[in-house]
C-alpha cells in the first residue's frame, strides 16, 4: 500500500514553463552553477590532498562502483571504530562523481568521524532503479566490511544532497536486504518525481509517470525510517521548499524524528557545504546523530 501523494494537485496545476523553472534550481541564481561545481571540486581536492584516505575502494565489480573512504587513526566509537557519514553526490542523477564529494572529509575525520564519498553510474548509462540499487550495495559492501575498513557499522548515516538526497532517502527507505543505518540526512532533495516527466532534466533518465512513481520515497510505505535531518537552502525554488516540507512532514507522521529547517542565505548549491563544518547548524545536527548511541 503506497504513502499518499505529497501535495500532487501544486504541482499538477503547474503549466509546462512553470514547472521546467521550479524543477531547474539554478533558475534562483541566475542559471550558472559551474561556480558552484567547481567550488565542490576545488574543496574536495583540498580535503584528499590534507585527509589521508583509500580512494576507488570497489564496492562493486562495475566501473562507476566506486568509494573514497576516510577514517580517522582513532573513533570515538567502539573499540575505536568511527561512525561513518556516507555521502552521495547530487547532480541531477546525470553529473559529478565522488571527486567532488570528498569536501567534508577533512571537518569529519578532525571530529573523529569517518567519510565514505560514492560513485554511481550516471544517467543515461543507468536507470535511476539502477542507481538505488547500487548506493544500497555500496552500504552493504562498507557494513558487511566495517570491522576491517575501521568503522562502525551500528553508526553508519547516509547523507545526500539534490538527487543525492532522493538516493539516500531510497537507500534509508525500509526494504529486503536493507542495511540498517542510523539515520539519514536529506538536504534540498526530490522525493516525488514524476513532476520532471516532460521537463528537460527528464532527457537523460527517461522516466515515465509509473516509473516515476515507482522511485519516489514520498509515496512509499515509510513505517521503520530512521531518524532524520530534512533542510533546504533559503534560495531555493518553491517546489524544492514544498518537497523537502512535505516529506518531512510524512516522516513525522510514521513516528520518525525528523528535524527539520532552511538555510538562511544559503542556495540549492551550497547549502551542502555546510554538512560537516561544525560552525554550522547542518554540521552540528549531523555530528550529533553521528555522536548519539
Amino acid at each position: 500500500m503506497t504513502a499518499t501523494p505529497i501535495g500532487a494537485a501544486t504541482w499538477r496545476d503547474l503549466d509546462d514553463a512553470a514547472r521546467e523553472r521550479e524543477y531547474s534550481p539554478s533558475s534562483c541564481i541566475g542559471g550558472n552553477y559551474q561556480p558552484f561545481v567547481q567550488a565542490y571540486a576545488e574543496k574536495s581536492r583540498e580535503a584528499r590532498a590534507h585527509t589521508p584516505g583509500r580512494l576507488g575502494l570497489a564496492y562493486r565489480a562495475g566501473g562507476a562502483q566506486r568509494l573514497d573512504l576516510f577514517v580517522p587513526r582513532d573513533g570515538p566509537g567502539r573499540a575505536g571504530l568511527a561512525p561513518l557519514l556516507v555521502f552521495i553526490h547530487g547532480g541531477y542523477w546525470q553529473e559529478l562523481s565522488k571527486n567532488d564529494a570528498s569536501f567534508a572529509a577533512t571537518h569529519c575525520v578532525a571530529q573523529g568521524f569517518a567519510l565514505a564519498a560514492l560513485d554511481y553510474t550516471l544517467a543515461p548509462h543507468a536507470s535511476i532503479v539502477q542507481m538505488v540499487d547500487e548506493c544500497r550495495a555500496a552500504l552493504a559492501w562498507l557494513h558487511a566490511n566495517a570491522a576491517s575498513l575501521g568503522i562502525d557499522p551500528q553508526r553508519i548515516v547516509v547523507a545526500g544532497s539534490s538527487a543525492g538526497a532522493h538516493l539516500a532517502a531510497m537507500a534509508a527507505l525500509p526494504h529486503p536486504g536493507r542495511v540498517p543505518v542510523k539515520a539519514a540526512v536529506l538536504v534540498s532533495g526530490i522525493y516525488e518525481l514524476e513532476p520532471l516527466v516532460g521537463t528537460s532534466i527528464n532527457e537523460a533518465l527517461a522516466l515515465t509517470p509509473e516509473s516515476a512513481r515507482e522511485v519516489s520515497p514520498a509515496l512509499l510505505p515509510l513505517q521503520g525510517f530512521p531518524p532524520t535531518i530534512v533542510c533546504w537552502g533559503e534560495v531555493e525554488t518553491t517546489e524544492f521548499k514544498r518537497q523537502s516540507r512535505a516529506f518531512a512532514a510524512q516522516l513525522e507522521r510514521v513516528g520518525t524524528r525528523c528535524e527539520t529547517f532552511e538555510v538562511a542565505q544559503r542556495n540549492h548549491f551550497d547549502v551542502i557545504l555546510d554538512l560537516a563544518d561544525p560552525a554550522t547548524r547542518l554540521g552540528r545536527s549531523v555530528a550529533a546523530l553521528l555522536s548519539s548511541g
